[in-house]
């Protein structure tokens, strides 16, 4: 293990970590910037009266071009160079920020919105630092993308409405197009040219291979799990900003509520995860975080008179999602087999996004027939089904991912290694990329012996992929 930590990243991936998780956090700074502040002011525009099914719509109708889009231009990075689709992508994504800045009805609102969930660049993204990083500081380089996005999120909500008060939800937009833009050239002048693409099982999606993802149940549930998630979160967000309203806090003013539920939410997160890590209590910590998402819409039903109450049940709120935003993709990680947790991930990753639109669609739709209890007992109800999901699937095993560079002469003598790496105490499987460059161990983060692993692979050296 000492081994592993010392190995450090060379200039050129840290240029490439550093430019892509920057790519990263800009795009999502201006989708997440209008979450908290886009319903109300969707409500405002011509064709919003006693219409709040459209509003939702807006708020989610990136999550449907994106979720039909993100795998497909992954493939196309394959086929036409990563950079190319991705300056596709970002001119898009910018098109659609600028058309939903101009847009004088909330019909050309959605209108934007399905324009900029078309510039879905997140798996040319991830393509692009595969290419560029190697196998022993991948997991690494993808954690810093997590890392921004996260930050991200919860920068957004705190700045959001203290920017729609200075400069509207159109100046939000055109900041959003404007930062794509500066992506742009982040892209082009600041992250390396990779010598070489090809295809990387642990990182891409193999389309080929989805029906087997879509065959294991376990994945599924997560899958249902991070769709849930986000379901919830977008109807929660295309309603909960009308009752502070109505509760006399103007949007500028709604930071207030935002700061404080998100810095608990992530420092409460962070013990937790580190106790369902390192003890092997992730299923417990994991159900804990549904229930804690549940019990935020069960007790909105009782405090939308209260703007301390409607705080304290975000915190709750936010500690919930933020335990599920950090161990579900750990999971999938865990679950999948090591050769298609690139695919795993895809899937996963549309479902969220799937997720996303839903919430805004079904959470408009609801909001506007049956008023914010309708809302809640939606959000309540996803909880609750993915509480009884969740308690009858297995625990995860305490495993962890291992990829070994295969020599050049051992590559014709796979099964022969297969055989050999499977008898070492503690693997749970053996795969190989389809090159047979990389050969893929599952195995117990106790009990396994990497150096015998090395050896029988003549020494070469090794990474945890998490």
């Amino acid at each position: 293990m000492a081994r592993e930590n010392r190995t450090q990243m060379f200039p050129l991936e840290w240029r490439a970590s550093s430019s892509l998780a920057g790519v990263y956090a800009l795009r999502m700074l201006g989708m997440f910037l209008v979450l908290p502040v886009l319903a109300l002011y969707a409500a405002t525009l011509p064709g919003a009266d006693n219409n709040k099914a459209l509003v939702g719509l807006a708020m989610g109708m990136y999550g449907l071009t994106q979720a039909c889009l993100q795998l497909p231009l992954g493939m196309a990075s394959d086929r036409f160079g990563r950079k190319k689709v991705i300056y596709v992508g970002l001119i898009v994504f910018a098109a659609g920020s600028f058309i939903a800045a101009a847009a004088d009805s909330l019909e050309m609102l959605v209108v934007g919105r399905a324009i900029q969930g078309a510039g879905a660049i997140s798996a040319a993204v991830t393509a692009l630092l595969a290419d560029l990083t190697r196998d022993e500081v991948r997991t690494r380089a993808m954690a810093m993308i997590g890392l921004s996005i996260g930050l991200t999120f919860s920068v957004s909500l705190v700045l959001a409405p203290v920017l729609a008060g200075l400069i509207g939800v159109p100046g939000l937009f055109v900041l959003t197009g404007i930062l794509t833009l500066i992506s742009i050239g982040v892209v082009a002048w600041m992250t390396p040219n990779p010598e070489t693409s090809k295809l990387h099982e642990d990182a891409e999606a193999q389309p080929s291979r989805i029906s087997e993802v879509l065959k294991n149940k376990q994945l599924l549930s997560l899958d249902f799990g991070i769709f849930a998630l986000h379901a919830a979160q977008m109807a929660l967000f295309t309603t909960l900003p009308f009752a502070l309203v109505e509760l006399g806090l103007f949007k500028e003013q709604h930071w207030k509520i935002y700061l404080p539920t998100t810095i608990i939410g992530l420092v409460v997160m962070v013990p937790l995860i580190i106790i369902g890590e390192t003890r092997n209590k992730l299923k417990q910590i994991f159900i804990g975080g549904i229930a804690c998402i549940a019990v935020a819409p069960i007790g909105l039903f009782f405090s939308l008179h209260s703007v301390w109450l409607i705080t304290l049940l975000l915190v709750v709120y936010f500690i919930g999602f933020n335990v599920l935003e950090a161990s579900l993709p750990s999971m999938v990680s865990k679950i999948s087999p090591p050769d298609l947790k690139g695919t795993a991930m895809g899937v996963y990753n549309t479902l969220q996004s799937v997720g996303l639109f839903t919430g805004g669609a079904v959470g408009g739709l609801l909001f506007q027939q049956y008023g914010f209890n309708g809302v809640f007992t939606f959000c309540t109800v996803l909880m609750l089904l993915w509480i009884i999901i969740a308690f009858y699937m297995p625990a995860p095993k305490p495993v962890k991912n291992i990829a070994f560079t295969i020599p050049e002469s051992q590559r014709n003598h796979t099964e022969a290694l297969r055989n050999e790496l499977s008898a070492l105490s503690g693997v749970e499987s053996v795969s190989f990329s389809i090159d047979k460059q990389t050969v893929f161990i599952k195995a117990l983060q106790k009990g396994f012996d990497a150096a015998a692993a090395e050896q029988i692979i003549s020494g070469v050296n090794h990474v945890i992929i998490k």
